[in-house]
């Protein structure tokens, strides 16, 4: 057999692999486009419509955040309050947060006043609704995720088996590759944007895939680590807790989580980011503060734990810690969210984001047009 001959067995191959597979996962592939496109610039068009997130900064000095939480739950009973967030120019948060009974709210306070600016159920947010149905299905974790995350990875599949279909043989075949033909006829028109467009946005598309995988799998998410840290296991993310031995041994003026509070407002007064305080909901729960200067994104966050009886910081082994005490490795995983919603690059990266997504969306569609095209074709030349 001649090499020319393997060449295209090979390519063959790879083409049946390329349609039955795009055929498998293709309005899931269309689906997880369109809501990555909506996601794309949530937190931006969550700014432009919803005024009750900012405020006017003030010179008065802020609630602690035992305060807000005590007029937070007066206006939403008979739940538990997750954390209270700070940020300058924007209302203070307390969150509502549980699993089993499942809830979500968010109670938006005047830091400054104590006013209750809005009570919202996250579960009739718009945005909320799409996350879901992305991360989800709409279904129950257990069953969306997998179904979605399965097709993600069969979509990287076909990124794969695409370029290799794409690759140009020689120079004359590579200077019409990288163009789309705008005049040619529609059906050309729809080949070049499958293909040249598809290449164009591979190598980002494939990166918002894989860190889809990591959010999915968690094998998925291991390997990752394993690989990027040199082949060190991941320290599994532990709940930290106070030690209740020393529960009447310190005596407290406020709550510890306020005196914490404003421990951190106090060595660093300019500070412009964000910063969370995790009240703790019994003795036996620590006090968690995040602290981030980018907002915009998570992965720069510096989280510290403290006993609530003695204000002692708890060291942690796990990457969700200080920032500084990250390893690379944990540095690429505490990026994922990040890089899969463009965010760590700012806004150029949503921006290549949202027409990543916009694209994916389109392949299955562009190429279902041209599978049609050919068996239609093929049809003709059997019946002559």
């Amino acid at each position: 057999m001649s090499e020319k001959k393997k060449t295209k067995s090979f390519k063959y191959w790879i083409g049946r692999m390329h349609l039955w597979l795009g055929l498998t996962s293709g309005l899931f592939v269309l689906f997880l486009g369109i809501t990555g496109c909506i996601l794309a610039f949530e937190r931006e068009i969550e700014d432009a419509v919803q005024t009750y997130r900012f405020t006017e900064i003030q010179n008065k000095p802020l609630l602690p955040p035992t305060k807000l939480k005590e007029i937070a739950d007066n206006a939403l009973p008979n739940k538990k309050a997750h954390s209270i967030n700070y940020q300058l120019g924007r209302t203070a948060q307390v969150v509502y947060y549980n699993e089993a009974p499942e809830y979500y709210y968010i109670v938006f306070v005047s830091q400054y006043t104590g006013e209750v600016i809005k009570v919202k159920d996250m579960s009739e947010d718009f945005f909320r609704i799409v996350i879901n149905g992305h991360y989800y299905l709409w279904l129950p974790p257990e069953i969306g995720q997998p179904i979605l995350t399965t097709a993600t990875m069969i979509f990287v599949l076909l990124l794969i088996s695409g370029l290799v279909l794409w690759w140009p043989k020689s120079k004359a075949a590579r200077k019409q590759r990288f163009s789309v033909k705008l005049k040619s006829k529609w059906r050309r028109l729809n080949y070049d944007l499958h293909n040249v467009s598809g290449f164009y946005m591979t190598f980002i598309v494939v990166f918002i895939a894989l860190s889809g995988m990591v959010m999915g799998f968690q094998w998925f998410a291991k390997s990752v680590y394993w690989v990027s840290s040199g082949g060190e296991f991941m320290n599994v993310f532990e709940e930290t807790f106070s030690d209740t031995t020393r529960a009447s041994s310190l005596s407290l003026n406020a709550a510890a989580a306020d005196q914490l509070w404003a421990r951190f407002v106090k060595e660093d007064p300019s500070f412009k980011g964000s910063l969370d305080v995790h009240v703790p909901e019994n003795e036996k729960a620590a006090i968690e503060i995040a602290k981030n200067p980018d907002p915009e994104t998570y992965w720069k966050a510096d989280y510290q734990y403290f006993d609530q009886h003695t204000l002692k910081e708890i060291e942690v082994k796990h990457m969700y810690g200080k920032f500084a005490n990250a390893s690379t490795a944990d540095k690429i995983s505490r990026m994922n969210y990040d890089i899969h919603v463009g965010a760590v690059m700012g806004l150029p990266g949503k921006i290549l984001a949202f027409f990543a997504s916009l694209i994916a969306a389109s392949m299955p569609v562009t190429g279902v047009i041209i599978w049609l095209g050919r068996k239609k074709r093929s049809k003709k030349l059997n019946s002559i």
